[in-house]
């Protein structure tokens, strides 16, 4: 079916008190492997990439977003379940605007180093260029700790301060605003609880929908109760990597000189149907947490 309006989606979510599952893709087989999820659990999904990840100056070929969002557009197209398609976390205001109209009906401007009035006169300039090409947008106040090294780092971290956010989502119109509350950015090792108490601050004095990064560290119990306070959109991306390498490094181990069985053939030798069927399972094992099963 065609991409679904986020705000439909979110608006069905809060009704029906359940939270949309954010399983980041990096490419084919992993979009397809989210898919392949969501079908069989007849849930509603929020697909997309990482626009961090694919505007980093790290990277040693410029990626094109256009095509991303050709991609992502021709997956829920094809889909039986509804879809919303987010280009999750990017400093670059102009690569914001180009996922857009690319085709990404939900952006999230993340420039966790800028200035705070700085930022929020350019989520407020986006906000205005989304609506009129009838995307959304996602924004957050505080900054999540960081896990990837194995260790917590905080020494940038900043929880969500519940006296800001009225008067940031009054300025700047977004969808969704984004929390830090104990949640932590690609916990390699074990999970956290959440500051619930704090969450319900937030709650109480804001009434657009809530979304959580950090969907991988945070403990079973602490996510069902975060939701039960109204977060709608959780993102998971570590640990589906983690179970997507894993399989691969699997597939790749074995004895198979054939390079077309270990890709392309579709076979049980294909490294690529490994990771696509890894990425399937591992959000088979998270997605009911979100209470979204059988929802679409």
């Amino acid at each position: 079916m065609p991409l679904k309006p986020v705000s439909e989606l979110f608006s069905s979510a809060r009704a029906g008190g359940y939270a949309l599952g954010y399983f980041e893709s990096w490419n084919l087989e992993s979009l397809q492997g989210v898919i392949d999820a969501a079908e069989l659990t007849r849930s509603p999904i929020i697909i997309g990439f990482s626009g961090e990840f694919l505007t980093g100056t790290g990277r040693l070929s410029e990626e094109r977003v256009e095509w991303y969002g050709a991609l992502g557009i021709a997956a829920a197209s094809s889909t039986s379940v509804p879809c919303g398609f987010i280009f999750n976390e990017c400093r670059s205001d102009n690569y914001v605007r180009r996922a857009v109209l690319a085709g990404f009906n939900m952006v999230m401007l993340a420039d966790p180093a800028a200035p705070y009035e700085d930022y929020v006169q350019r989520v407020a300039s986006l906000a205005q260029f989304t609506h009129i090409h009838g995307a959304a947008l996602e924004a957050e106040i505080g900054e999540l700790p960081d896990g990837s090294s194995g260790n917590i780092n905080t020494n940038h971290s900043l929880l969500t301060d519940p006296e800001l956010v009225a008067e940031f989502i009054r300025f700047t119109g977004i969808d969704l605003l984004s929390v830090s509350v104990g949640n932590i950015h690609i916990l390699v090792n074990g999970q956290r609880e959440l500051d619930l108490d704090r969450l319900s601050r937030i709650r109480t004095l804001v009434d657009i929908p809530l979304g959580l990064h950090g969907g991988t560290g945070i403990a079973a119990n602490s996510l069902r109760e975060a939701i039960r306070l109204g977060v709608t959109k959780v993102n998971f991306g570590t640990y589906v990597k983690q179970s997507y390498l894993t399989a691969i490094r699997k597939a790749l181990g074995g004895n198979e000189v054939n390079p077309h069985k270990l890709l392309g053939m579709g076979g049980v030798e294909d490294v690529l149907v490994a990771g696509r069927h890894a990425v399937r399972d591992a959000v088979l094992e998270r997605i009911e947490l979100l209470g979204c099963c059988g929802r679409a």
